[in-house]
């Protein structure tokens, strides 16, 4: 792989990256690719796409009313509130105003 691609996908991966860093990541690129080349070569035409390589199963547990915590407790560690609510900075400008 090119030394200016290695430093594009750098770039977007938003890595800073040394020259020697670039090279090694070129290199391990190249075999990436390559190995994906490999893998392009065999005949799927007869496989069902997986969602999933392993099976997989969802694991919920039951939907059981629990008491909350009390208000002061879950108040107890935020940085302002008026104790009632969370305090947090405005981010949304009003409409209308």
């Amino acid at each position: 792989m090119e030394l200016a691609e290695v430093r594009k996908v750098a770039s977007l991966a938003r890595l800073s990256l040394t020259e020697p860093e670039l090279t090694a990541c070129g290199e391990q690129l190249t075999v990436i690719l390559d190995y994906i080349g490999l893998l392009n070569e065999l005949n799927t035409d007869n496989i069902t796409p997986m969602p999933h390589p392993v099976p997989a199963e969802n694991v919920f547990r039951a939907d059981q009313e629990t008491a909350s915590l009390p208000r002061e407790a879950a108040l107890a560690n935020a940085p302002k509130s008026d104790g009632q609510f969370f305090l947090v900075p405005r981010i949304l400008e009003e409409k209308g105003a």
